[in-house]
């Protein structure tokens, strides 16, 4: 049953069309990723708080650095607070660090160092919002659940909410987003990936490059 926050004229065709377009230009189009090739939620959460308001090609050789250095929670958590900021000078933002740290922590005291697969888990975690909890519970467990970050929501916005106005808890986003995941989680996990590679690489913040986009045929805004 699609969410009742999620327009009416959002028909299955519109959904099942723009899910297999953005599919198959994934599987052609994405990325090759060091944190795409692992199911760690360790590993998958470090690339996630990284990722935040940093730029792909700065995370990645920060993250392969930090793993190197920490490549468990129990490793993390045995860490010294100034350890861990130093290791994360340069990508700035240095809260993102503190938070990681105390979530080790916590994990490892408190869960026996064990990640829960439970984005509603995930977010009593320190440190984990709605997104990052979506994004670990899909992409380190494979679990069909929305992960709506920047990107996410300006394509949702662009090709099905054409001037809504921006908002990180607009739950019509957030319910058009979970209508649009396919139904198995290894499916849901490529589908998150496509999206967010979509408003990364496509549909950016500067500039629609409506020619080159997969989805442009369901996309009330490209489609004009």
């Amino acid at each position: 049953m699609v969410d009742s926050r999620v327009p009416r004229s959002l028909l299955p065709d519109t959904i099942a069309r723009f899910r297999r377009k953005l599919l198959t230009w994934f599987r052609h189009e994405g990325r090759d990723l060091p944190w795409r090739r692992t199911r760690d939620p360790y590993h998958v959460l470090v690339s996630e708080v990284m990722l935040q308001q940093t730029q792909v090609n700065r995370v990645e050789l920060f993250y392969t650095e930090f793993l190197e250095r920490w490549p468990t929670l129990q490793h993390l958590a045995q860490a010294r607070p100034k350890q861990v900021r130093e290791q994360w000078e340069g990508l700035g933002y240095y809260r993102r660090a503190a938070n990681l740290h105390q979530l080790a922590k916590v994990v490892v005291r408190e869960r026996s160092g064990t990640m829960p697969a439970d984005p509603a888990e995930l977010r009593t975690l320190p440190g984990v919002g709605p997104y990052t909890a979506g994004a670990v519970a899909c992409f380190a467990f494979e679990r069909r659940t929305a992960a709506v970050d920047t990107n996410v929501a300006r394509v949702i916005r662009r090709a099905f909410h054409p001037g809504r106005p921006k908002d990180p808890n607009d739950k019509v986003v957030w319910a058009t987003a979970e209508a649009l995941l396919p139904r198995t989680g290894k499916s849901a996990w490529a589908f998150n990936q496509g999206i967010m590679e979509l408003g990364a690489l496509i549909c950016t913040a500067r500039v629609a490059k409506c020619g080159e986009c997969p989805v442009r045929a369901s996309c009330k805004t490209g489609s004009r």
